[in-house]
């Protein structure tokens, strides 16, 4: 079964670089540049890794989280942060608001796809 990736950030280019990367090892990928459209495609897209960047516009990567987790349709998908945020403060404040994993940018496609693959449950 294909994974499913929502993957969110405000950088065109960091969303088409992403897409690159996952769509070539094979997870179907829809893309979001802020939280807030995150949020209103979350039951669409169906996912089952959600990947975010922490400083965005209209909603940040944090209250994507919270989001998520407070959420009917997506409360217990995996939530990976990939920002260049790489405080300890940050990523606890993550981990508290339910975060599964943070990867610090710019990031290795090898790696990524593994953690992908960790924490997807399907």
């Amino acid at each position: 079964m294909n994974i499913r990736v929502l993957a969110i950030d405000d950088s065109r280019t960091m969303r088409d670089l992403l897409r690159a990367a996952l769509e070539k090892a094979g997870f179907w990928v829809a893309t979001a540049e802020d939280g807030a459209e995150a949020v209103e495609q979350l039951e669409a897209a169906a996912p089952d890794v959600i990947i975010t960047d922490i400083n965005m516009p209209r909603l940040d990567g944090f209250g994507v989280i919270e989001a998520v987790r407070g959420s009917r349709c997506a409360a217990t998908v995996p939530i990976l942060v990939l920002s260049t945020e790489s405080s300890p403060e940050m990523k606890n404040r993550a981990r508290m608001s339910g975060a599964t994993g943070w990867i610090v940018k710019p990031f290795d496609d090898a790696r990524l796809i593994s953690a992908i693959r960790r924490v997807a449950r399907v």
